[in-house]
């Protein structure tokens, strides 16, 4: 693509027209300069359908960061926006509104407040803050929505996916499935949240990790078309890549010529040096060919050759896999744990997708505006109570018991400490009525969650190691109960808001419903 093109597209003006058109209102009325404050949070976990997610994990902060510091209206955009007209043929942006951009537009006097990546995170729990000028924050909004919603489903999707694999080897083959360039946000939020590698060769090398994969049916076919065999394929592979050498046994039958033949590709690297690495299956019951594949792999002398499955895998699919060989190995002399053991997974078309629930429903509310030098809590009013955000500035709070286990994320006014108040009340984040004190004794430590990401037009974090993301994901998932991290029907993590946060918000909600 022609790089004004991709700029034209990726740049600034990669938000919805209304975001524009709503920013020149303010600007008319003379609000476009006016601080304001909007709050990022997802209000439901990911639901599969027979199963559910208890949390989610963080993703897309830093590509988000970047897109912020390297956009803004210069000339290219300003003039996109002065040619365009409205259904009378007249121009839509006033020449003020444009020179306005010319000088403001651009994230330079934002602030972001925010959980950083990998983290587990909670509904209706503020992710990020967003603080600056009302306008550029109402452009903000749907590049936002686009570098956090879609990266947050695919972590969450691989940390369920690593959990029901038991800490096997896993890596993201997606790409082929994803849609266009999401393939490469995808592969990144599978990374942190819980795949070791990737099929995704560019992402893998910008992250500094090698790329994985095995080879393609298409290799066996090849051979066969031209008048060879499947084992000619397997060696031919197994030349080019002999320390690296998985092959792929199932393109005419797994059992009687795939195995075998790659027991004997086998023998012929170990004879030269080399070990042999894996195989994969990517057709039929996965669960009993894994069973006598390791069968015939252990009679040949190869007890650590990996096994990858791949083919229409996801954590439910992973976790029935493993409990059919858990009673399979046995009737064929083979302990499930050797078997288990082995496993690897190359997960794609589930995990690229978010298979199942393929978009978070995370919304970008404003919840404060600055007049008169001091910041106005502001309110949308739903009819639906689970939809009236948590109005004005705040911060959040993750409530740890004595034993280190988190027990809520806690919503509060930005100028108090959860753990003045003894006992503490604790207020549902969306259901009115529904309260509970914890004694201080409950409470062994409290954390605060949001940090300054983004100030001054750049990122605070500088650049984060995919490394930091995933420790973060790991110490936070150990930290969380086993119920609310299962893969079927977990437990409910607690949401809540601070007693003073609470009447902050039932006296808004007064207010505006009265109509003052």
């Amino acid at each position: 693509m022609d790089p004004t093109r991709r700029h034209r597209i990726e740049g600034i003006l990669a938000t919805d027209f209304y975001q524009l058109t709503a920013a020149q209102a303010y600007w008319k009325q003379g609000l476009a300069g006016r601080r304001a404050q909007f709050d990022y949070f997802f209000r439901s976990y990911p639901d599969y359908g027979g199963h559910a997610a208890g949390y989610c994990i963080g993703a897309g902060l830093q590509w988000l960061l970047e897109w912020m510091h390297e956009s803004s209206f210069d000339d290219e955009a300003l003039s996109t926006l002065r040619e365009h007209r409205n259904a009378r043929g007249d121009r839509m942006f006033d020449d003020g509104f444009l020179e306005w951009l010319r000088e403001h537009g651009d994230f330079s006097t934002t602030e972001l407040l925010a959980v950083p990546e990998g983290r587990v995170v909670h509904a209706n729990v503020p992710l990020v803050l967003a603080r600056g000028p009302l306008a550029m924050l109402q452009v903000l909004e749907t590049p936002l929505l686009m570098h956090l919603n879609y990266p947050t489903l695919v972590a969450t999707k691989a940390a369920r996916i690593r959990l029901a694999g038991a800490g096997g080897l896993f890596m993201e083959f997606g790409a082929r499935r994803a849609h266009d360039r999401a393939a490469h946000a995808g592969a990144r939020a599978a990374l942190i949240g819980g795949a070791d590698f990737s099929s995704n060769t560019g992402i893998s090398f910008d992250l500094g990790l090698p790329p994985k994969g095995t080879h393609a049916h298409a290799l066996v076919q090849a051979h066969l078309a031209d008048g060879k065999t499947e084992l000619d394929a397997f060696r031919a592979f197994a030349a080019s890549q002999p320390d690296d050498c998985v092959l792929l046994v199932d393109t005419i039958d797994t059992l009687d010529s795939g195995v075998p033949n790659a027991i004997r590709v086998f023998e012929e690297l170990r004879r030269d040096g080399h070990e042999p690495v894996g195989v994969r299956l990517d057709s039929g019951d996965l669960a009993h060919l894994a069973v006598r594949a390791a069968k015939m792999l252990d009679d040949a002398g190869f007890e650590k050759v990996a096994i990858v499955l791949s083919n229409q895998l996801d954590e439910a699919v992973i976790q029935q896999i493993r409990e059919q060989i858990t009673e399979e190995a046995p009737e064929h002399g083979m302990d499930a744990d050797s078997v288990l053991g082995r496993l690897a997974y190359g997960v794609g078309t589930a995990l690229i997708t978010s298979q199942g629930h393929p978009a978070l429903d995370g919304v970008y509310k404003l919840t404060a505006l600055e007049r008169d030098g001091a910041w106005q809590p502001v309110l949308k009013i739903s009819e639906s109570p689970e939809k009236i955000p948590t109005p004005g500035p705040k911060t959040v709070w993750r409530l740890y018991d004595p034993d280190g286990h988190a027990i809520v994320d806690l919503v509060a006014t930005d100028d108090e400490d959860p753990l003045e108040h003894d006992p503490l009340r604790l207020h549902h984040a969306t259901k009115e009525g529904v309260h509970r004190d914890l004694a201080a004794s409950e409470v062994g430590q409290a954390e605060r969650l949001l940090e300054r990401v983004f100030a001054d037009g750049a990122s605070t974090l500088g650049d984060e190691s995919i490394e930091t993301m995933r420790q973060r994901r790991h110490d936070d998932l150990e930290r969380l109960h086993a119920g609310v991290r299962r893969i079927l029907h977990p437990h409910r993590y607690h949401v809540s808001l601070s007693h003073r946060m609470w009447e902050l918000k039932t006296r808004l909600v007064e207010k505006i419903s009265s109509g003052a």
